[in-house]
């Protein structure tokens, strides 16, 4: 569940699934009946305490709610009942039925929310519930275990839900430990993975998009291959003089979110344009608030950073730096000139335009780039053509730049 709201939003969310969760798991075990502890077990049923397989809830003496033992065991007890073995007669066919479905859908509306709640324990209990489930309904027909049944369930539902095969199956091996089970749970992992990917991606994946997260695959997609760096790059280009006017520094971090600047040396302090580097928006940020201006437009030189710390820079590249609304100019300063050349990478990863673009998505993964700046091919151009992010590499800036590109043409 994905919300984009305000902090007081999610807390009331968080607070409204704690009570409907609440509510569940408290009131559905009214609506169970009380069964007769088995003779074989004579002191341990009902249990007492938060662990055990008979849960005593609003039973006569001797008794037991099944559905209560579900809901009121700890995770951990309710799977091992749900796997336990050779009690098939433990949980109502009903019991199984409520369990799974309030699992199942209060598994939906929690995960996602602002809380740490996890995935990996409702599927299992989801699983497992429906997995016993139908080996309670195949009892008649079936010499196979519930707990089998359950078992599988919960490997068939870990399998759809995580699309993993080799880590899953190690898990609930160990969970077991009963290799002579390792075909069976490797038959119904590959199985339940193939059939859910011929549906959609996996829960993290759909996750990502929910939240627009741009993640990057680790191999290029096929469509990249008949693209070049130059027709995913998105303008406008914002950048830089060595030196720059501080009230365009300031209007250029005020009017863009850009993160980064390409730095262009021009005349009279080169031949000709030409790109002498990246600047970062927190480095900005710092050396604005430092107030290190000059009235004339010329190089200050590297003596200027002498009047910072080392970790103002630190800082800034780990998020903690200054705001933009912490700086203080006023308009007399923001006629005035400062250097950028100290603060600049002089040295940032760039390629040329007609570079495939799958090759520049690798590049930008394995090196993991935040900015990769694209140059011309041919020289009397302007010294850059723009720069790639994260996001100019999804299928969905394609789209919005190529409108009738396919990005799956094979789909």
């Amino acid at each position: 569940m994905n919300c984009r709201r305000g902090p007081s939003f999610k807390i009331i969310l968080v607070l409204v699934i704690s009570f409907l969760s609440s509510c569940s798991s408290y009131g559905l075990p009214w609506l169970s009946q009380c069964t007769p502890c088995p003779p074989y077990l004579k002191d341990q049923c009902p249990t007492v305490g938060r662990s055990g397989n008979y849960k005593n809830f609003q039973c006569p003496p001797n008794h037991y709610n099944d559905l209560a033992s579900l809901f009121f065991n700890t995770n951990d007890d309710a799977i091992r009942n749900l796997f336990s073995s050779g009690s098939e007669k433990e949980f109502h066919l009903s019991t199984l039925l409520v369990f799974f479905i309030a699992i199942y859908f209060l598994g939906i509306i929690t995960y996602g929310i602002a809380v740490p709640s996890g995935l990996f324990i409702p599927v299992i209990l989801a699983g497992a519930s429906y997995g016993r489930l139908v080996g309670t309904v195949l009892g008649s027909v079936s010499s196979l275990d519930a707990g089998l049944f359950a078992l599988l369930g919960a490997a068939s539902f870990l399998g759809g839900t995580m699309r993993m095969t080799v880590s899953l199956c190690v898990i609930l091996l160990e969970l077991t430990n009963n290799l002579l089970m390792l075909p069976l749970m490797m038959l119904v992992l590959l199985i339940s993975k193939t059939v859910a990917d011929c549906f959609n991606k996996g829960v993290y994946d759909q996750i990502l998009v929910l939240k627009g997260l741009p993640y990057m695959e680790a191999h290029a997609e096929p469509y990249m291959r008949n693209l070049v760096a130059s027709d995913v790059v998105s303008g406008p280009l914002v950048t830089f003089s060595g030196v720059e006017k501080v009230g365009n520094i300031l209007h250029a971090l005020k009017t863009t979110r850009h993160n980064g600047f390409p730095v262009i040396d021009e005349p009279p302090f080169s031949e000709a344009p030409e790109l002498c580097g990246l600047v970062l928006r927190s480095h900005l940020l710092v050396l604005l608030r430092g107030k290190k201006f000059s009235k004339m437009r010329v190089t200050t030189g590297s003596g200027i950073m002498r009047r910072f710390k080392a970790h103002d820079f630190a800082k800034a590249g780990l998020g903690k730096g200054v705001k933009l609304e912490d700086l203080d100019i006023t308009e007399e300063e923001m006629e005035m000139y400062v250097d950028l050349h100290p603060i600049t990478n002089t040295s940032p990863y760039t390629v040329v335009e007609t570079m495939s673009l799958a090759k520049a998505a690798l590049l930008f993964r394995e090196l993991g780039l935040r900015h990769l700046l694209v140059v011309p091919k041919t020289p009397g151009r302007p010294p850059i053509v723009g720069i790639l992010t994260r996001h100019d590499f999804m299928p969905e800036h394609v789209l919005g730049l190529h409108p009738h590109f396919d990005p799956h043409p094979h789909k």
